[in-house]
């Protein structure tokens, strides 16, 4: 039985068959007005309070107040069914009688019904405005043996007594008064009413018509209650019992602190000494200082065997572990940290003159608030380790967060100190392990940051990383300002789609482009092979690979802009030398690109070289992708038709519109390129890209799909050894596309000679190494009819 609702108020009154104030038809059937009940079950003979809310619902109780007072009340079988029908309803339901109804201020119905007898509801007479149902009586089987029947009646009366003297004392009362109730049978449907069980366990008990068969099922159900409590019971003494121990442990310690007081051995006072002396030797602000002596006063008027003792020690420790003004001198002499620069990168000129840009103005200022850089490039590049070399230049302490999957945005900015097992954010744990104020501070792929119901930790980074906020960055658990101002944040990332736009106008970007093959040897040669044959246990004299060897597995085994799976193919073949080395067989020292087969397998790629040829509609596209530039050749056919265009080769979306763009604009512009003898209603185009098994998109093939297209219904082969890379527009315009040191780069690796490019990435070609493109001649175009006449020689 449920343990809050056992009352009883003056609603509960006797069944009464006698009364017949209400429409009455042939034989034992009634017409009333409906009224649905959700989640709740009005018994015969007792009295509830019911909140209308549906207009049906109110009309049919207003109809019936109205009237004699009569309604038909029956259970849903689905509580959230907003418009019942009748059979959507329980069959066997109460006649109840409306004894007050009433508006609340809120605007809702409130009614009071009391339930007089049972009936079935057998048809609806009326649907609208509201429910008009036949309810006919049912009538209750007579009692076999009364004599039994009146002991179940008192067992069920002794159950609820001692129910009643488990619960509060307050209900006892009302439970006496409702179990001498003269009324058997409403006694029994006020007992069923207050079962702890289920409404449809309920509806059973009102639909029963033997009295015998109600008594023995609350009986069973009561007994199932009384079960219940008296393991409730038994609980709360077990619980009783451990408080009391918990007592007792409390007395014992507090007696064994005291005699460890007598003896100098108080390990709690020692670990606040070692506090306090930290504190006392602290280099910290004002305000700071006056907030730990608070939280220490706090804790000493702490029992230590408090829960919350524990956590104000963790608490305490974490504020004097913290670099609060604890700042490492940089390094101002600039040509030795350039020195450093080089020495532990290749390349990478642009980072590197930022870095003394930074050291300059600090060194002529004083103070500077510390730029956030965000090192933008491919895998393998080196942004990760260069933050480590940016460290050792400034000679400033490091640390390095990695920020890939991170969703919870308590991870920056901790936890409160109240919950359980609450901790600091990463970025106050990382300082603390770095025991400076002003280390570099690696955000690693930033990019990479997730986002979920638990928080979005982009905008969490908002505060750490925006200068003007940072001074005063707030952590949950430290719950006291914290300054950032003087950490030097450098953030990585592969791409920055990924990365929000509030975010990203709070960093400083450094691109940093894949390396060339003249770089990549130059790596491997000062950074990678040294270490790898360390880290393998060679000498210098067991193995030498020339730049030929190494530019044969640049070409043949990597394809990326980094230099990271080559680091990896060095390591293989250190390997194999080391096998031989310790087997103690002979073998050639000085590596030869013949040997690469049998210690790396075949070769893995094989780079794209231009074949000339004197077919026309072939043209050759410069293209970027994530592990470098590439060629990309474009064919094109023509064959009678009804002008229908094709295009194959698994392309994108921008691909095929540059296709259409550069056919549209040869029929729309014929005559200018010296296409007007071409029928273009009578030619099928077919352009195909090869490998249709790789997908392939960008805005960069424009120039190419149009010059393969005019050099296919012209009949004219493209010029040999010319590569080419823009977008185009109906205009006839021809524009800028990124990646050109990729492409480039990728042109030369092929033998191609000469680059077709938009006149706008002249600047581009101009900040490259003019190593890397001797060889190559460049041409510079504004308009699609420049671009066919340089590619087909059209006037």
């Amino acid at each position: 039985m449920t343990h809050d609702d056992l009352e009883f108020n003056n609603s509960h009154l006797p069944m009464d068959d006698s009364e017949q104030d209400y429409p009455e038809r042939d034989g034992d059937g009634h017409f009333l007005p409906l009224l649905p009940l959700r989640n709740t079950i009005l018994f015969p003979g007792l009295g509830m309070s019911v909140s209308l809310g549906r207009s049906k619902s109110i009309e049919a109780v207003r109809a019936a107040f109205q009237g004699n007072r009569m309604v038909a009340v029956a259970m849903q079988r689905r509580h959230d069914m907003e418009e019942p029908n009748l059979e959507d309803l329980y069959q066997m339901g109460t006649v109840a009688r409306v004894t007050r109804l009433f508006r609340l201020p809120d605007g809702t119905w409130t009614a009071n019904l009391v339930g007089r007898r049972r009936v079935r509801l057998d048809a609806v007479i009326q649907k609208e405005p509201y429910f008009i149902v036949d309810a006919v009586k049912t009538h209750y089987d007579a009692i076999d043996n009364d004599l039994e029947f009146e002991a179940i009646l008192s067992v069920i009366k002794e159950k609820v007594s001692n129910i009643m003297s488990l619960m509060a004392n307050e209900h006892q009362e009302a439970e006496l008064q409702a179990t001498s109730l003269d009324d058997r049978l409403t006694m029994l449907y006020y007992t069923a009413s207050h079962l702890n069980t289920e409404l449809v366990i309920k509806q059973q008990l009102l639909e029963l018509n033997s009295p015998g068969e109600l008594a023995n099922r609350i009986l069973v159900h009561l007994d199932a209650d009384l079960k219940m409590l008296e393991l409730r019971e038994t609980i709360e003494n077990k619980v009783r019992t451990e408080i009391e121990k918990q007592q007792r442990d409390y007395y014992l310690n507090q007696q064994l602190r005291t005699i460890q007081d007598e003896l100098g051995q108080n390990p709690v006072e020692s670990d606040l000494q070692k506090i306090r002396d930290k504190a006392d030797n602290k280099k910290w602000p004002k305000a700071a200082a006056d907030h730990f002596n608070r939280e220490l006063n706090k804790l000493q008027r702490m029992n230590s065997q408090a829960p919350e003792y524990s956590v104000q020690i963790n608490y305490l420790e974490l504020m004097v572990d913290l670099p609060w003004e604890s700042y490492v001198k940089d390094n101002f002499d600039l040509k030795k940290v350039q020195k450093t620069l080089d020495k532990d990168h290749y390349g990478l000129e642009d980072v590197k003159k930022r870095i003394i840009e930074h050291l300059a103005v600090l060194k002529l200022k004083g103070d500077m608030k510390a730029p956030i850089l965000c090192l933008v490039g491919p895998p393998g590049v080196g942004k990760t380790s260069l933050g480590r070399s940016i460290a050792n230049a400034l000679g400033r302490g490091f640390t390095r967060m990695s920020l890939g999957g991170l969703h919870d945005e308590s991870e920056i900015r901790g936890h409160r100190k109240t919950y359980i097992g609450a901790m600091p954010g990463r970025i106050l744990q990382s300082l603390r392990k770095a025991g400076s104020g002003n280390p570099v501070f690696i955000l690693d792929e930033i990019d990479k940051v997730g986002k979920d119901f638990r928080g979005d930790p982009q905008s969490a980074l908002l505060e750490v990383l925006d200068p003007e906020q940072n001074g005063s960055f707030h952590d949950n658990y430290l719950d006291f300002d914290y300054d950032l101002s003087k950490v030097l944040f450098i953030a990585t990332a592969n791409s920055l789609s990924s990365i929000q736009p509030a975010l990203l106008d709070r960093m400083e970007v450094i691109e940093l482009n894949g390396y060339s093959l003249e770089e990549k040897i130059e790596i491997a040669r000062q950074h990678l092979i040294p270490s790898q044959r360390t880290n393998h246990g060679l000498k210098t004299k067991d193995v030498t690979i020339k730049p030929d060897v190494l530019a044969k597995i640049i070409a043949d085994y990597t394809r990326e802009s980094g230099v990271r799976s080559l680091d990896r193919q060095i390591a293989s073949v250190m390997r194999n030398i080391a096998g031989k080395v310790a087997l103690k067989e002979t073998y050639n020292q000085t590596l030869q690109t013949a040997d690469l087969q049998g210690i790396l397998g075949i070769a893995r790629f094989s780079n794209d070289i231009y074949e000339q040829t004197n077919t026309s509609g072939v043209a050759v596209g410069l293209a970027w992708t994530s592990v470098g530039g590439d060629i990309l050749f474009i064919e094109a056919t023509k064959s009678r038709g009804k002008g229908r265009l094709t295009l194959t080769g698994n392309l994108g979306d921008v691909m095929k519109e540059s296709a259409t763009t550069a056919l549209s604009y040869l029929k729309s512009y014929g005559e200018m390129v010296n296409l007007s003898s071409v029928n273009f209603e009578e030619q099928d185009i077919h352009v195909h890209v090869p490998e249709g098994a790789i997908p392939k998109d960008g805005p960069s093939a424009g120039i190419t799909m149009l010059s393969a297209i005019a050099s296919a219904l012209t009949d004219r082969p493209i010029k040999p050894f010319l590569a080419m890379t823009g977008e185009i527009t109906l205009r006839g315009k021809v524009l800028p596309v990124g990646g050109i040191k990729e492409k480039i780069l990728a042109a030369r690796r092929a033998g191609l000679r000469e680059v077709v490019l938009c006149k706008d990435n002249r600047r581009h070609v101009e900040e490259l190494n003019p190593k890397h493109i001797e060889g190559l001649s460049f041409h510079y175009v504004d308009t699609m009819t420049e671009v066919l006449h340089i590619a087909i020689g059209l006037p």
